[in-house]
């Protein structure tokens, strides 16, 4: 199995990047999250998932090892593929994936290009309490976990803000920074909208 590489990016060409290891060049499939932080550079160590099927041998990579966690979770729901789990990493972040499937948002799932409503509702299902046992580090070592509370205040502010033009991550962006969990809808949005 072969679980990272660190090598020198010879060649990028979404969602493939062509990675030299020892000078032997190994072709990876990478979500667009971990494309957006290699950014420019041409030395990367890569967090690698190596899938085998009966037609092909698959390498996976991700710039965090969240992101490989994540994935592994999402190939072990019945119906999703390793393609399909990198087009939902390509689309969500880790954090934001956590949350929608804690707090049910099959609405923002079923937004991922391959996912219909009835893979998103099957996707919360099966990994709403295996990703509330995670514990996964982002990036900056901040803590992530699922919010199990939901609090439906802070859903209908976020809806209220798509509303008004703001795209979902840009909502959530302004909600999460709002650390006050007792404020009305209404509180909400006024502070997300100051804020801003």
């Amino acid at each position: 199995m072969i679980g990272r590489l660190t090598g020198k990016i010879l060649e990028k060409n979404p969602p493939e990047i062509l990675l030299e290891v020892g000078s032997i060049g190994y072709e990876v499939l990478c979500p667009m999250s971990s494309f957006y932080e290699i950014g420019e550079r041409v030395e990367i160590t890569l967090h690698t998932h190596f899938h085998v099927k009966e037609d092909a041998q698959t390498l996976y990579g991700f710039i965090s090892k969240d992101e490989k966690i994540l994935f592994r979770e999402l190939i072990r729901v019945n119906g999703i593929g390793p393609k399909v789990a990198l087009a939902i990493l390509s689309y969500l972040n880790t954090a934001s994936l956590m949350n929608a499937v804690a707090n049910e948002d099959d609405v923002l799932l079923a937004k991922t290009p391959g996912i219909g409503k009835k893979t998103a509702q099957k996707l919360i299902v099966e990994l709403k309490d295996r990703l509330a046992k995670l514990e996964l580090h982002g990036s900056n070592h901040q803590h992530i976990t699922a919010s199990m509370h939901i609090n439906l205040n802070t859903q209908k502010a976020s809806q209220a803000l798509q509303a008004l033009g703001f795209k979902t991550k840009e909502a959530e962006k302004m909600l999460t920074a709002i650390k006050d969990n007792t404020l009305s809808t209404e509180e909400l949005i006024r502070q997300a909208l100051q804020n801003k």
